[in-house]
């Protein structure tokens, strides 16, 4: 063989590549789509717009809404093949329908543009949060911006920073949902420092949620704290921990808030002599939630419509022998004061089954991560696969924050759910990618 025809048969025999698994690193076009989902959970929980002058008229969050929708279609990123998505887009659907049915057909449809641009953003999020790297980013954001909030609730005595967090009650949910993430995080890592500084940040949100006053919100805490004693991997340990940080809530609790969560066995509904009698906050609760359950009764279905509860309770009230309200005034106007009658009578038995049934794909999908950590032994080794595990607990907890929180407030349609369904679906894609390279590589 000549030389020529040597070098042209090197040429065309590829050389032996070591059979090695390489990472292909994230492509770098969705970095500023990974971005943009980290400004749209700063500007919605942080909601720097509301506190610094001139923000506010410049619409950004809507605009950074619309590139972040963008980026998820023309980057060939939009995926619907997970439950919890075909579920949300169901929902929206139902809204769709409720919209010309609903008496005030503007607020139906403002409730149902709010969701949809939660929707966008939901897709954003597990879209683009497609790494472990990402999704520790996202977390340390994630608890930076309730940090940030904290602080703000203590120079304001307890109040949220405006929005959907301007509430004290709304605001304590929101406190709730975050320390299973500071409790887990604490046990995942394994620098002596940075679980202090996890710790720390549990008596901070603790110290917020007590100047809220909420006692909803002490229902919600009271749950989590069982949760996450319950779901730890350490049972002596965390009850001390938690034994301690109820020492800490007892010393430095405002005598307000205690006299507070002391009244709750103070109200409610009261049968006295064949007349039922409803005392204080706790029974104009209960007497709105029997009013919603009426609404809900002669609208099985559909419901009345997304935000309609409020301007049908009028209607309801008379029909069921209060013309004249409760103790002499109505209600009407207000809001369920419960996410389970916000979603029965505004959205019937078809809202309610799909709302069910994202919860139940929900804790499947956090359950699957979490059984990853014991399938190789390899997996409970790597520092990554054992982060991953305690945020799944994280958003168990989290989970738990928020379904008993909502049981006093109408926080349906509020992000901090729909925020945590993304963060589940993208850590279970993340979680599934991390043990397929964990195989490959053994």
């Amino acid at each position: 063989m000549s030389e020529s025809g040597a070098k042209v048969n090197q040429l065309q025999k590829p050389e032996t590549v070591n059979k090695t698994v390489i990472k292909i690193p994230v492509d770098t076009a969705s970095r500023l789509p990974f971005y943009l989902v980290l400004l749209y959970i700063i500007l919605e929980f942080a909601r720097p717009q509301a506190t610094i002058l001139g923000l506010a008229p410049l619409r950004i969050p809507a605009i950074v809404t619309i590139i972040l929708g963008l980026s998820v279609v023309l980057l060939g990123r939009l995926n619907l093949s997970d439950k919890q998505t075909k579920l949300f887009i169901l929902l929206l659907a139902v809204m769709v329908l409720n919209g010309p049915l609903a008496v005030n057909n503007y607020w139906a449809y403002q409730v149902f543009r709010t969701m949809l641009i939660t929707f966008v953003t939901y897709l954003g999020i597990i879209a683009f949060v497609d790494s472990f790297d990402r999704f520790k980013t996202l977390i340390n954001i994630w608890l930076g911006i309730h940090v940030y909030l904290a602080i703000h609730g203590i120079i304001k005595g307890g109040l949220g920073v405006g929005g959907f967090l301007a509430d004290e009650n709304d605001f304590s949910m929101t406190l709730n949902m975050i320390i299973p993430f500071a409790f887990f995080m604490a046990f995942a890592e394994a620098n002596k420092l940075r679980k202090i500084i996890y710790i720390c940040l549990i008596c901070l949100f603790l110290f917020v949620n007590m100047l809220t006053l909420s006692r909803g919100g002490f229902i919600g805490l009271v749950m989590v704290g069982i949760y996450c004693w319950i779901r730890s991997p350490k049972k002596i340990v965390s009850a001390v921990l938690i034994g301690l940080l109820v020492l800490f809530m007892f010393q430095y609790a405002p005598e307000k808030y205690l006299g507070e969560i002391k009244s709750i066995q103070g109200e409610g509904v009261e049968n006295r002599e064949g007349e039922i009698r409803y005392q204080g906050t706790g029974g104009e609760r209960i007497y709105q939630w029997q009013i919603g359950w009426k609404m809900f009764l002669d609208n099985p279905i559909l419901g009345v419509g997304q935000g309609n509860y409020p301007f049908r309770f009028s209607e309801y009230e008379k029909a069921s022998g209060f013309d004249e309200g409760l103790h002499g005034r109505s209600r009407a106007g207000r809001a369920a004061h419960s996410i389970y009658f916000t979603l029965l009578p505004e959205l019937g038995v078809a809202g309610t089954l799909i709302f069910a049934m994202m919860l139940y794909f929900i804790y499947k999908d956090l359950r699957f991560i979490s059984q990853l950590k014991t399938r190789r032994s390899s997996y409970i080794s790597s520092p990554e696969k054992v982060i991953i595990f305690y945020l799944s607990r994280a958003m168990e907890g989290s989970l738990i924050g928020f379904l008993f929180s909502g049981i006093f407030i109408s926080i349906l349609y509020y992000p901090n759910f729909w925020i945590l369904m993304g963060f589940v679906v993208a850590l279970k894609r993340v979680a599934e990618r991390e043990y397929e390279n964990n195989n490959a590589s053994y």
